[in-house]
């Protein structure tokens, strides 16, 4: 899944991003009425290029998420509040025996520690271990959030890219230690 960098200016009303302490970060599971605006966050450009991971066209995205994600009882989704805005999503899911997380913030919403405390209190709540991500290198924004919560580059990898352009370089980070 995806982790972003802000490099862009604070949302307008949102507030400063070095004062987050002011301001809330909440999660709650993904309701059927959340997937617009899920859409349209996944469906901005800079943010693909960051995750290094394409968008889907509408259809395709609410085909998948009603069916593999919201409609499958085994993985662990919730909608990440700031202020009580939705902000993105943050999610865990087994793939080859891994348990992987995955986030995707609002480019709204970047640069405001919400992905910190969106994962901090995420993996509070998710029990397995040990907890992996992927992560594109260039997505250093990402890689530091997965930091700050304890992740630890156990492996690096080159994947396909989505768009059939270049090779992207990754990382794969884990989390063992309950936290």
């Amino acid at each position: 899944m995806l982790h972003i960098l802000d490099i862009s200016p604070p949302a307008q009303g949102l507030g400063h991003p070095l004062l987050l302490m002011n301001h809330s970060v909440t999660l709650r599971d993904v309701e059927p009425r959340d997937l617009p605006t899920l859409f349209e966050h996944q469906y901005d450009r800079i943010a693909n290029e960051m995750a290094a991971f394409p968008a889907r066209e509408r259809d395709a995205f609410m085909a998948h998420w009603t069916t593999n994600i919201l409609g499958n009882t085994q993985v662990i989704k919730k909608a990440i509040l700031f202020n009580d805005h939705l902000a993105g999503n943050i999610g865990c899911f087994e793939r080859d025996g891994m348990h992987l997380v995955g986030y995707w913030i609002g480019r709204e919403f970047w640069g405001k520690g919400v992905a910190t405390k969106a994962l901090t209190e995420f993996v509070t709540q998710v029990k397995f271990r040990p907890l992996h991500a992927y992560v594109a290198k260039h997505n250093v924004g990402s890689v530091r959030v997965l930091e700050k919560c304890g992740f630890t580059v156990c492996g690096e990898d080159k994947s396909g890219s989505p768009t059939g352009g270049e090779e992207v370089e990754e990382y794969l980070m884990s989390l063992n230690v309950q936290t």
